[in-house]
């Protein structure tokens, strides 16, 4: 069994990357990890992609009912929602040292699915810092590209690979990774019109959104999750963004430069403003029904939408907000 360096201990926070290859190597690296939570009584959350949750619930037996299970394939879909579950949970526990398994990324994620995910990845060092936590993350080098693992090596101080566990020569801060990530953004394809809009005009983008979707095959309820997201970073553009922004919408097919999440069919909403994001985990946590520091949009822009692409640089703030038929 591979021995982690351990989390109990006050204020250590233990974050390796699992390199596996094939099932059997998946269940003895994933199912060790569980089976030696239990032993220790911790509280135990395993959040991977669903044939990964049902074979290590076959592999555990009885020890399964120990555990807290979530599908990450419904849980990351949007993979800036993963955080706010792993930071709950460790909450929940707190006094304990909780095990986290999450598996962010797994074969069949598209390009900006994968991209925001490493991002995520970075940002677990930064919000877990000084708590009692082992967060495993387990990538499969088999069926994943070979930059995704190159990825996993700079966004996890430790490496567990054919039974070792060694520290990355590759690890390196998260705000070096953000910045990697936030490289431009393909253009759809075909004109897209921008609606530029300011203080006093915010009833005006709502509009917009909502004539825009009812055009689109998106139901109902789907047509008011995109308004309801819209207005919120609209409103953030007011607020944060230096009182102004632009927004553009366009429908996908799940094909072409437009489309990412999930390659699925749906619409595309891309607001632009001059803000700057002061804080990387803005929208990564719930925010408190008290709180005074905002972050209560973004929180519920991630909540909403199949994918949120975010990218921060000098020149101001752009959110790419997706949101698929199904």
């Amino acid at each position: 069994m591979i021995r982690l360096p351990a989390s109990g201990a006050c204020g250590t926070f233990v974050h390796p990357a699992l390199f596996y290859r094939g099932q059997a190597d998946y269940l003895a690296g994933v199912g060790g990890f569980v089976r030696a939570a239990l032993a220790a009584d911790e509280p135990v959350l395993v959040a991977v992609p669903g044939p990964r949750l049902d074979a290590l619930r076959e592999d555990l037996g009885t020890a399964a009912t120990g555990v807290t299970w979530t599908d990450m394939t419904h849980l990351g879909r949007n993979p800036g929602r993963i955080l706010a579950a792993l930071q709950e949970f460790a909450d929940r526990h707190a006094g304990r040292p909780a095990r986290i398994v999450g598996e962010p990324i797994w074969p069949g994620r598209t390009p900006a699915e994968v991209l925001e995910a490493t991002r995520h990845e970075a940002l677990i060092n930064t919000a877990f810092a000084g708590r009692q936590a082992t967060v495993l993350c387990p990538y499969d080098v088999l069926g994943l590209p070979a930059a995704v693992v190159s990825d996993a090596r700079r966004t996890h101080p430790t490496l567990l690979e054919d039974g070792e566990a060694l520290p990355s020569p590759d690890y390196t801060d998260a705000s070096s990774v953000c910045a990697d990530c936030d490289g431009t953004l393909p253009e759809p394809d075909g004109g897209t019109p921008w609606l530029a809009y300011t203080h006093g005009q915010l009833s005006e983008v709502r509009a917009y959104a909502e004539a825009f979707a009812r055009g689109t095959a998106l139901s109902a309820a789907r047509r008011g999750d995109l308004v309801l997201a819209v207005g919120e970073a609209a409103a953030n553009s007011l607020a944060h963004g230096g009182g102004r922004g632009a927004l553009r919408l366009w429908s996908t097919t799940g094909s072409g430069a437009g489309s990412a999440a999930g390659a699925g069919a749906g619409v595309v909403a891309e607001i632009r403003d001059g803000g700057r994001l002061a804080d990387p985990l803005a929208g990564r946590r719930r925010p408190a029904l008290a709180s005074v520091h905002g972050g209560r949009g973004l929180w519920m822009i991630h909540q909403l939408c199949d994918l949120v692409e975010i990218r921060a640089s000098d020149g101001g703030f752009t959110l790419r907000l997706h949101m698929t038929t199904f």
